[in-house]
This record gives C-alpha cells, sequence and structure tokens, in this order.
C-alpha cells in the first residue's frame, strides 16, 4: 500500500474513530477530484472528518454555516469598494480553500445553494463577470440532517448529481464508543494533529490516481450498471453519463488507494452504491434513501462480473 496513503488514513484515525470505510471513500473522492454529501445525524463526526482531512494534508479550511438568509456572494466573495485605494477591492468569500465544508447546506435557498454549483463543476468562480481559478486540490464535504425537515429546502437533483458520493457516518458500537471516549477524555485529539502530507503531495497523487488502468471489460461493465438503472421500471430517473463518469474516475482513485495500479470488479461494486445510488429517482411510494440504496445494490448484483485479466500488460 501507498505509504502516503497510509500515513494520511492513520492520521485522520486519531480523531475519527472505528470509520475505516468511511475516510477511505472521502480519501477516494479527494483523490478522484470530486465531491461528497454527508447525510447524517448531529453529532457523528461529520465536521471533525472534514477538518482533520484539511489538517492532515497541510492545506486551508473553510466552514460555511448555511442559513435560509445566507447569499451567494457569502460563499463566493464578492467586490468592496477601498476608500483609501479609490477602486473596487476583491474581499474571497470561504471557498477560496482546499477544503469546503458546507454545514447543513439544505436550511439555505436554492438562489444560495446554486452559488456552489459553479464552484463543484468547474473548480472556478465568476464575480462580477470575472473569473478566478480556485487552488487544487479542491474537495466540497456538505452536512445535511436526514431526519429534521423544518426550515429545510431540498437539494434539487441537478445539484445532488454534482456530488460525486453520498455518506453517512453511522453510530458506533459500544467498543468503539469506549475508544473514543478514552482518546478524549483529556484532550481533543484533533487539536494536537499535525499535516503528514503537503498539498502538493495530493496533487501528485490525483494525477497518479488518474494514470491506474482500466481494462476495456471494465468500462463495459460500468456501462452494463448505468444502463440498467435506465431500464428498470422502478426507476424514473436513472444515472446520467455524469454518473457514469464519476463511478470510473472513483474507481481508479479507490484501486490506487489500495496499491493497484489497474481497476478490478470490486472496486465498481464498493463504489456503485456511494456514487450512484443518490443520483436515481424511484417510483412515487419509494422514498426513503435505504429504498435508493437497496435497489443499486440489486441492479449491481444482478450484472454479470468480468472475469478478465485486468493488468494492462495482459489487457
Amino acid at each position: 500500500m501507498n505509504e502516503k496513503i497510509q500515513a494520511l488514513r492513520d492520521n485522520i484515525q486519531k480523531v475519527i474513530v472505528g470509520k475505516e470505510e468511511t475516510i477511505d471513500l472521502l480519501m477516494t473522492a479527494l483523490l478522484a477530484k470530486g465531491h461528497v454529501l454527508l447525510e447524517d445525524m448531529p453529532g457523528t463526526g461529520k465536521t471533525k472528518l472534514a477538518k482533520s482531512m484539511a489538517m492532515s494534508i497541510g492545506g486551508s479550511f473553510s466552514r460555511i454555516q448555511f442559513t435560509p438568509d445566507l447569499l451567494p456572494s457569502d460563499i463566493t466573495g464578492l467586490n468592496i469598494f477601498d476608500r483609501e485605494k479609490n477602486d473596487f477591492v476583491l474581499r474571497k468569500g470561504p471557498v477560496f480553500t482546499n477544503i469546503l465544508l458546507a454545514d447543513e447546506i439544505n436550511r439555505a435557498t436554492p438562489r444560495t445553494q446554486s452559488g456552489l454549483l459553479e464552484c463543484m463543476e468547474e473548480k472556478q468562480v465568476t464575480i462580477d463577470g470575472e473569473k478566478y481559478v480556485l487552488q487544487e486540490p479542491f474537495l466540497v464535504v456538505a452536512t445535511q440532517n436526514p431526519i429534521e425537515t423544518a426550515g429545510t429546502f431540498q437539494l434539487p437533483e441537478a445539484q445532488m448529481d454534482r456530488f460525486m458520493m453520498k455518506l453517512t457516518m453511522g453510530f458506533l458500537s459500544k467498543k468503539q464508543e469506549v475508544e473514543v471516549l478514552s482518546c478524549y477524555k483529556e484532550a481533543d485529539p484533533i487539536d494536537s494533529i499535525t499535516s503528514v502530507l503537503s498539498v502538493q503531495d495530493i496533487v501528485d497523487m490525483q494525477k497518479e490516481a488518474n494514470e491506474v488502468f482500466v481494462h476495456k471489460s471494465m468500462l463495459e461493465y460500468i456501462a452494463s450498471i448505468v444502463e440498467a438503472t435506465r431500464k428498470d421500471t422502478s426507476i424514473i430517473m436513472g444515472v446520467s453519463t455524469r454518473g457514469s463518469l464519476a463511478l470510473l474516475r472513483a474507481a481508479k482513485a479507490f484501486a490506487y488507494i489500495q496499491g493497484r495500479d489497474y481497476v478490478v470488479p470490486e472496486d465498481v461494486k464498493a463504489l456503485a452504491t456511494p456514487v450512484l445510488a443518490h443520483r436515481l429517482i424511484l417510483n412515487y411510494g419509494y422514498r426513503k434513501e435505504a429504498d435508493n440504496q437497496q435497489k443499486m445494490k440489486e441492479i449491481v448484483e444482478k450484472q454479470p462480473v468480468p472475469t478478465e485479466e485486468f493488468q494492462k500488460n495482459k489487457g
């Protein structure tokens, strides 16, 4: 396994206990240049996960608390007239960072939510007609509470599609809870966490992950899964081409994290639900996220699994 990946994983686990799978998926999204929507109950560690990731790579971290009165300019920034300079000066918003935590994103109005779309898709911001390129790496980790709906605005399908993955933290087991209490009984571990990688290390690993080999049969496997979501009669809207491309990029990054330079079917299987399930719109009567996840798992299980040799020199 890549030593840098292991160092990053170990460092985050000093703060986040018992969530190895979630940490790996978040690292996958980071290396695949995707974004993550964390939907879970308050107090499950969503903020600490994003912050510990930023601190581990020596990158900048910003947090936006989404509220109904938040404006798009509060996210992107705006030009303010400076009397001393007798000119307009750009005051950059929190989006100019490496890791952005969009806390309770569904509490902002759709107009403000859409302010993130250009940032997430094009890695740039347009302010008063002028474009500003965001620094790399750039990862948005948005959170929302799945239970509380009062005063919230449901994310539209177009914005949900911008997130590479939708993840949950979940509650800890009793053993894990005791471990957390032991770690936190004297001080918060995040106060002493230090960076183990540089921002340039992440940029370099993103390039290396993008070079992971994908056999033609794996492309057909991904396409078969996506096509099945479009033909299923219980699904109103299946996965778009953006979704299939997201699964491809995620599979390459996931294989890289596992220490391989080629993708295998197990990579696609592990990622199909977190990458594709939130993009499905099921028929009326199927409204729970669990239904989407179950449907996605059923679709994947029905697809024939490729059995070729997947290394580049054997492809």
